[in-house]
């Protein structure tokens, strides 16, 4: 009997080790490249599986793009929306053809781009029809969306939720003060937010700043118990479940 309960003991110690802990995961995207080389190739060299998210009306759009997904980096495209101005940008009333149209272009000047999110957009992601169209045609393509919700009144991750596409919203935004300290600040936030849901996503632009900071703390978030992970991943842990503060019982609030 003895040596049942040591043997008993034993299986159970090892079962409770084994047992995997909860993960904090974080994936960080950085926003606005394809303007200049020295910032994407900054960008490019940081640590782990950073998302490159390039605009198409830029001058380094295509080659960055290629080299980034040499690096093997994910690349998506980053649309521009209304506020947004240039030939690509989608405006509220503009017919559904030159919608389409302008997306084939942005997407040909970002080759291999796994998914979009969008530049602004403020206005157009609270556009519900286009949003709809939108979704579909990501759909149909066999690309995902970040919903990189620049309005409280977006409606577009409710739309990607609505027709089943892989698709994750932003939590925090790291840069909207530009400054170390504040940059800083909003890392941990991501940071205690991933610990506090299971995840957190980011949003970055190549600011000196930003990168200063990603480039100091990256290597650290490991030690910190955070798992830095691609978006492909990140939409699988999330399940497209809104999160807490997007929506209610993993649905998106603004349906």
């Amino acid at each position: 009997m003895r040596y049942l309960l040591c043997l008993l003991f034993c299986v159970l110690a090892g079962v409770a080790q084994a047992a995997p802990t909860n993960k904090a995961y974080m994936s960080i995207i950085i926003d606005d490249l394809g303007q200049s080389s020295e910032r994407d190739h900054r960008t490019l060299a940081l640590p782990g599986p950073v998302t490159m998210a390039i605009m198409p009306d830029t001058p380094h759009a295509t080659d960055f793009a290629r080299q980034a997904h040499k690096a093997g980096k994910t690349v998506i495209l980053h649309m521009p929306m209304d506020p947004a101005t240039g030939p690509y940008a989608w405006h509220p009333g503009l017919p559904l053809p030159e919608l389409a149209s302008r997306l084939d272009a942005a997407l040909a000047k970002v080759p291999y781009a796994a998914g979009i999110n969008n530049h602004m957009g403020s206005r157009m992601t609270a556009q519900r029809d286009p949003m709809t169209w939108l979704m579909g045609e990501l759909q149909r393509r066999h690309l995902f969306f970040v919903d990189s919700r620049t309005s409280a009144a977006t409606v577009a991750a409710a739309q990607a939720q609505a027709v089943g596409l892989a698709h994750v919203s932003r939590d925090v935004f790291l840069d909207d003060e530009r400054s170390v300290e504040a940059i800083d600040r909003q890392l941990r936030q991501g940071v205690e937010l991933a610990r506090r849901q299971g995840s957190a996503v980011l949003i970055g632009h190549p600011y000196p700043q930003t990168l200063q900071v990603l480039e100091r703390e990256l290597p650290r978030l490991k030690a910190e118990g955070i798992v830095l992970i691609g978006l492909t991943q990140m939409i699988a842990e999330r399940g497209n479940q809104a999160m807490p503060a997007h929506g209610k019982h993993g649905r998106y609030s603004n349906r």
